[in-house]
This record gives C-alpha cells, structure tokens and sequence, in this order.
C-alpha cells in the first residue's frame, strides 16, 4: 500500500508543476499489501458475496423480508427481523468468511519476489476439509434434531440435554468440537506457512471460512433451545465452548491480518489473564479459577463477543458504511478535497491548513484515522514538503488533521455509537455534544500549523495551483445527502432510518450533475458528470462489504476483551482504585484515566480503545460523580488521541508511510502538533457548556474562552506570538495563561488572560530575543 500511495504522491508532484491541483482517487479504497486481487469468475463470486453480505445488512436493519415480499418460505430466504443473538452471529460469521478469501496471512511487495507456490503444502491441507465437513454435518443435525419437535420443552423452549454421559454430550465433543479445533487451529497455522498468486485462494482460507459457518450453523439453533439460560454458568452445553474458542480464535486470526499485531497480543494478554487472575494479587485477582467451559461458554453471549461492540458493528456502523461507499461511488470524497484547496489553499503554509480542511470534511464520511490518512494525505503531504515543510511535520500535520476525524460529527469513529450503546444516550445528544470538542481540536491543530507556518515564512499556493472555487459552489449540492443525514437525526429519525435515508439520498443526487449539464450545458465540464445505475450501487455495496471487514474484526475482538473484563469483575476493581484516587485529588484520577485510556489506545484502534477503556475506565469516573457523558466523552476523546500518541500511533505511522520519513519522528512531531488538543477533555470536565450543558450564553462564553486558551497553548508550544517569537520564560507564561483558561471560571478566565497581555506588552516595549535569558545575580 505505501509503494502505491508514493507513487500517486509522485504524481502530484508532477500535476502541482503544470497546472492545478485536482483531487481524483480521493475515493478509491486502499489496496492492503495482504489482499488478494482476485480476476475473471473468482473475482466475480467475491464481489457478489460482498454485495449480498452488504444488501443482506441494508435489509435486515430496514426490516425488509424477501420471503414475506415473494410469499415463498424457503430455508435460505432470509426472514425479518432476526432474532437478535442470531443477527450478530450471522454477521460475524459472514465477515469472517469474506474477510479469509480476501485477506492473506502474509504480505505480497511489490518491490520483492513474489513468495513460491506452496502447491504440495495447499494440497495437503485438503484434509482439513474431513473434520471441518464433519462438524458442519454435526451442526446442521443438531438443527435438524431441535427443528424436529420431538425434544422436550422446557419454558417454552426447546430442551437440549447435553450433559456429561448423554449421547448429545458426546456427540458434541467427537463429531463436532473436536474436528471444529482440529479444521480451525491446523487452517490457522497452515496459512502461516502456505503462499499462493495473489489472484488464487489459499486452501487454508477457504477451511477456515468454512470453519466460520460451522461455528453459525452450530450456535443459531442451540441459542434457540433453553442451553442459551445457561450460558457464563458451568452448565454451558460443551459445544458452545469447542465452537467459542473455534470462533475467537478466527476472530483473532483475522483481526491480526485486518489490523495488525497489537490488538491480538492485547486481547492474548486478556486471555491469560482469565485462566490465572486467581494466582494474581491485589486488585487483579479472583477467588476461584475459571474453567475452559464455563469462560468460553460465557465469551459467545451478550456480554463478549456479540455485546455492546458487535451489537454496535452490526447496526450503526454497517449502515453508515453503506453511507459512505455510496458517497465515494458518486466521488464526494474528491469534491471534499477540492473544495478544501480552493477554500483554504491560498493560506500561508496552504497545503497543511487544506489537510486540516479535508480531513475535517472527510471525517464527517470517514470514521478511521489511518483512512483518512490515506485517503487525503496522499495530496496534501507531497505538497505541504513542496511549500517548505518537513517530511515528517507534512506527514504530522496530516496524522493530527485526520484523527480529528473521528469526532467530527455527524459520523463520528465507531467509538460513538458504542458510546451510545453502552451509555443509552441517544447518538443524536451524542453527536450534539461533540460539536464544541471537535472544532477545539481542529482549531488547536490550525493554530500549531498556522503558527510553525508564520515562523518560517512561508507562503500559501498560487492561484493558478488551486482549483477554481466558482466551479465548486456550483457543485455544493454534492453536500446534501450529509446536510439530510444531520436534518434527519434531529428530527427525531432513528439513526437507523436518517441513514437509510441519506444512502438514498446519495444514489439519487449522483444525478443531479447529468441533469444540470442537460439543462445548463455550460455548467459543469463533461468530466465530472456521473450518476449512479445498478451497476454502480451493486458497486458501492461490495465496497460497502469489503470496507465493513476491519472493523467488524476488531469490534468482536474487543468483544473477547470486554468479556474478559465482565466475567472476572476487574473493571470494578479499577473503578474503586480511581475512587480512592480521587481522595487524593481529582485531577490525579482523570489524569490517571488519561493515561490507561492512552496506553490502552496505543497500536489499539480507536473503537477497540474505547470499549475497554469505558468498560475498565468510565463507571470509576462515573462513581466520582462526574456526568455519564463528560466520563465517557473524556475516555472517548483520549481513545482517539492514541492515534498520534507515540510510541505507538497508527495515524502517524500511515502519514509517514506516505511521506517517507521516519515514523517515530513522525509520531512524536504529530504528538506536538496535537498538543493543545490534550487539556481539551480537562476543559469540559471543568466547564460541562463545552459538551452544549447549558444556557446558549453559557455555550458561547464556554467555546470562546475555550478556543483563546487552546490558541495560548499553541504559541506558547509553538514559541511564537502575535507576530514574534518568544523566549522561554514568555512561553512558560504563555502556557500558564492557557492552562488557567481550563476550569472556565471568571476569575481564572480573567488570569489567563491578563497573562495573555503581559506578554503582549513585554514583546512590545524590550522586544526580548527568542534566545533571551533572564540573568540571577546577587546568589553568591
């Protein structure tokens, strides 16, 4: 992925030589350097199972039943709604599936050999095919056997007695559990070792997406039956245990593939934690030891793997997943990007304060900080190192623009709607709330960009660079389905139905440049007319289906970990250390909730972050008697700074991909850049306004001083003030000043702001030097 995004980088190198810069690509998805490129029949099955997996999500959410449509009741129609439990274990199963034949265990480079065909290692691994067909006859038996009607009912329910010396027990370890582990763990480690053409599937990936229906073939009839009352007790039939750790463990295979190590090595740690928190002291240990059954038993249910995250990725995120493909399909992303060059390109330091604006933009569509990286980075860092900036400061900037994303609203990070499904606070109040902090933090990163801008001259892009604004205000409708989507949710739409009905809105104002070109035929250039037919909306549903992989895989792997945390009861444990903190001083136990929601955030995306940071974090905050949402908005908000947290920031090292610095330096600059950004939560502790608490005075006088105080931090880091630079006692003081602007008092507000004008004055009656010291005498 980074050799190709260097040599678009290139490219525009060329295009800002020659003429203006024209965003296209902005959006085209990514091509990870582990995914196959599948050609002729292969690539159309894997296109057709992304756009079923998509339109079957579309469907189920909309409550539209195909069979109650044709009036045809036939097994593999879907009927809606899906009981819940079995919705989620569908979707996991089916991003499973998809995410094995797309994604390989190893890397292909474009600059290396490509690996040797491991044929003779592929064809042994058609042995794996005998257990995992077994468990899969076992499992549609067992359906058979509960469909059949001649089980007793127990409540209503169907019975399944599969306790130790029955035949069901049995049969559920030898036929299914068994060769279930076997088809899983040996798929697992075969695909670490067999290599295929990029354009081929892996014997290995196609057991393991079979080992994936197994698992949901198993678990929607049992969890049909009365075993499902059992479930996180030992009575857990022994069958959900063989098929939870068959389906944590593809969980955490995929995930590893998807997102790398760090998420897997965090929820392993986890795991281990589970089997010896008994042999642990102090607040980290249990009385009694958990056994294999009962722990597994317990992670496949409402309170793991198909909780809070997986009820989430399966709703919300899908959906607006959905949203954004359509609107990449009617190229969006690329009239967001242009419209940030033509609004902001002529700026000092231009090409950094266009990545701030088009990832502010981006963000309202793209709710991952790497993919917006990606996706605006790839124009704005080759010209940012044009204009005069650093490798690392362009790659920073644009690391620090786009983890804003995330708290754009009306789409913010998937961390939101888990927010919301944990919390029972409605989105809409959620995304109200984020407004104030998310222009706190764009408005931080522009004025650190601003400022290093003015210190060292630079200039901002010609016009003949830019793309034209009149011809973008022609095209500003291109906006709506975003504006409906915001008009729908506050008034009182579900989320569900406000993104329905801005996906539609999409596909419909994809016409709107072919009707203004027939009309007004000097309106538009020809080029940029397209609408959506069939064609493309099929389109935009695969990509909606590929997109939807990685986060799917990480929301259930940050199921295994919530899991871990419900069953042993170590969140409450640290809800009490924080409470005894906060005997101390409050200050140190939001301090300490800072750093575990950092250091959980750190190579952890931002969704997987905040799920166990609000699991293990928020209720301690909650209990010191801090309001639901600021606890949760301060954990969330630290979630997603993680990103250009070094040493690990994946925001930054993707931003240092694309520019060819180093990413440590990278990481550590766009930690600089995004300092300001850190006392934000501090603030909206302090003044609850900040999160629209209040009166519209209250509101208003809350942002303004909150914005002087984060432009204060920002020239006191940066070292340069109202058109000087300032040695390092005016910085320090310039700095305090800011700091006092937090609690959002009168009296402080009123420091901090008399600190603001000494300075002032300072600079201009001694005009001191930037390397100006204060001389001590009189010690000796």
């Amino acid at each position: 992925m980074t050799n190709t995004l260097q040599t678009k980088a290139s490219d525009l190198d060329a295009i800002a030589e020659t003429g203006p810069v024209i965003a296209e690509g902005v959006d085209q998805e990514p091509v990870e350097n582990n995914r196959r490129l599948f050609t002729g029949p292969r690539m159309i099955a894997v296109a057709i199972l992304a756009t079923l997996y998509a339109g079957f999500h579309m469907a189920a959410l909309n409550g539209i039943s195909i069979s109650a449509w044709t009036g045809i009741d036939l097994p593999l129609l879907p009927q809606f709604p899906l009981e819940t439990w079995n919705f989620r274990i569908v979707h996991i199963a089916g991003a499973l599936v998809l995410g094995f034949v797309l994604y390989a265990s190893y890397t292909w480079k474009e600059d290396a050999e490509a690996p040797k065909d491991t044929a003779l290692l592929s064809k042994a691994g058609y042995a794996l095919f005998i257990p995992a067909a077994l468990a899969l006859w076992s499992a549609l038996s067992f359906g058979r056997l509960i469909d059949s009607g001649t089980l007793p009912e127990m409540g209503g329910l169907v019975s399944w007695a599969a306790f130790p010396g029955t035949e069901i027990y049995e049969t559920e370890i030898w036929n299914f559990g068994v060769p279930l582990l076997v088809a899983t763990f040996g798929a697992i480690i075969l695909g670490w070792f067999e290599r295929k053409p990029r354009d081929s599937f892996a014997t290995s990936d196609l057991v393991l997406a079979l080992c994936a229906i197994v698992v949901a073939a198993y678990l929607v009839p049992i969890f049909s039956t009365a075993a499902r009352n059992s479930v996180g007790t030992p009575f857990v039939p022994i069958g959900v245990a063989f098929a939870a750790t068959a389906g944590t463990a593809m969980i955490m295979e995929l995930t590893r593939r998807v997102a790398g190590l760090a998420l897997v090595i965090i929820t392993g740690v986890f795991l281990v934690y589970t089997f010896t928190a008994h042999l642990l002291p102090g607040i980290l240990a249990v009385r009694n030891p958990y056994t294999w059954q009962r722990f597994f038993g317990h992670l496949y249910s409402d309170a793991g793997i198909l909780g809070p995250t997986t009820a989430v990725s399966s709703t919300y995120i899908i959906l607006f997943i959905i949203f954004a493909a359509f609107l990449q399909a009617s190229k969006v992303g690329d009239y967001f990007v242009n419209f940030a060059f033509a609004a902001a390109g002529r700026a000092r330091g231009g090409p950094a304060k266009v990545a701030i604006f088009a990832s502010g933009l981006m963000g309202m569509i793209n709710g991952t900080s790497a993919g917006n990286v990606v996706a605006t980075g790839s124009l704005t860092i080759p010209l940012m190192k044009k204009v005069g900036y650093h490798k690392k400061t362009a790659g920073a900037v644009e690391a620090a623009a786009s983890t804003g994303g995330q708290i754009m609203p009306p789409i913010m990070g998937a961390g939101a709607f888990i927010m919301a499904e944990i919390t029972g606070i409605p989105y809409q109040d959620i995304a109200s709330a984020a407004i104030i902090p998310a222009i706190l933090y764009f408005v931080s990163v522009y004025f650190m960009v601003d400022l290093e801008a003015a210190k060292l001259g630079m200039r901002g892009m010609r016009e003949d660079e830019l793309p034209k604004l009149a011809l973008l205000l022609k095209q500003v409708y291109l906006f709506l389905p975003i504006l409906i989507l915001i008009y729908a949710l506050f008034q009182g739409y579900s989320v569900i139905r406000a993104g329905t009905l801005a996906t539609l809105s999409a596909a419909v104002i994809s016409w709107m440049p072919v009707l203004m070109v027939r009309f007004f035929p000097q309106s538009l250039p020809a080029a940029s007319v397209a609408g959506m037919g069939p064609r493309e909306i099929l389109k935009a549903f695969e990509l909606a289906g590929i997109m939807a992989i990685q986060i799917i895989a990480v929301c259930a792997c940050a199921g295994v970990i919530v899991g871990v945390i419900s069953l042993t009861g170590v969140g409450a444990r640290f809800s009490s250390l924080l409470l005894d903190l906060a005997g101390v001083s409050q200050v140190l136990a939001l301090f300490f909730a800072m750093c575990i929601a950092i250091l959980l955030g750190m190579g952890m995306p931002t969704t997987a972050a905040y799920a166990v940071a609000a699991s293990v974090v928020a209720p301690g905050l909650v209990e010191l008697g801090i309001p639901q949402l600021t606890a949760h908005f301060f954990v969330f908000y630290f979630a997603v700074v993680s990103a250009i947290t070094p040493p690990v920031a994946l925001a930054s090292y993707a931003a240092a991909g694309i520019s060819g610095a180093n990413a440590m330096e990278t990481s550590v600059t766009s930690f600089k850049i995004g300092i300001a950004a850190f006392i934000v939560p501090f603030m909206f502790f302090y003044n609850s306004a900040l999160l629209m608490d209040g009166t519209t005075l209250e509101i208003l006088r809350a942002g303004a001083t909150a914005i002087f105080g984060v432009f204060l931090l920002s020239s006191g880091v940066q070292g340069w003030f109202m058109g000087a630079r300032n040695p390092w006692f005016l910085r320090a003081i310039l700095i305090a000043a800011a700091l006092f602007m937090i609690e959002g008092g009168l009296l402080t507000d009123l420091i901090g702001l008399g600190g603001a004008v000494g300075v002032y004055v300072i600079q201009k009656l001694f005009h001191p030097k930037a390397d100006a010291q204060i001389d001590v005498k009189g010690l000796d």
